[in-house]
């Protein structure tokens, strides 16, 4: 087994409040966060985005346009 990687931080904002936070990173979880870093973000991820868009855009038309001619009343 690969060692894993945690960072801790403790903070003290007042006397009676404190906060601790822990975070852990394994080696899944880093290649989950490098593919959706890769495919979610930069100019990728935003024509990803923009084709995604029009690609819903236009099944939403098609759908309309088919369920209209399918169930008009005759």
């Amino acid at each position: 087994m690969e060692p894993q990687e945690s960072v801790v931080q403790y903070s003290r904002w007042n006397n009676s409040q404190d906060e601790v936070s822990m975070n852990v990173s394994t080696p899944e979880s880093l290649g989950c966060e490098q593919v959706y870093n890769k495919l979610w973000t930069g100019k990728l991820g935003i024509s990803i985005k923009v084709v995604g868009g029009i690609i819903l855009f236009w099944v939403i038309i098609i759908g309309y346009v088919t369920g209209y001619y399918i169930h008009k009343c005759k």
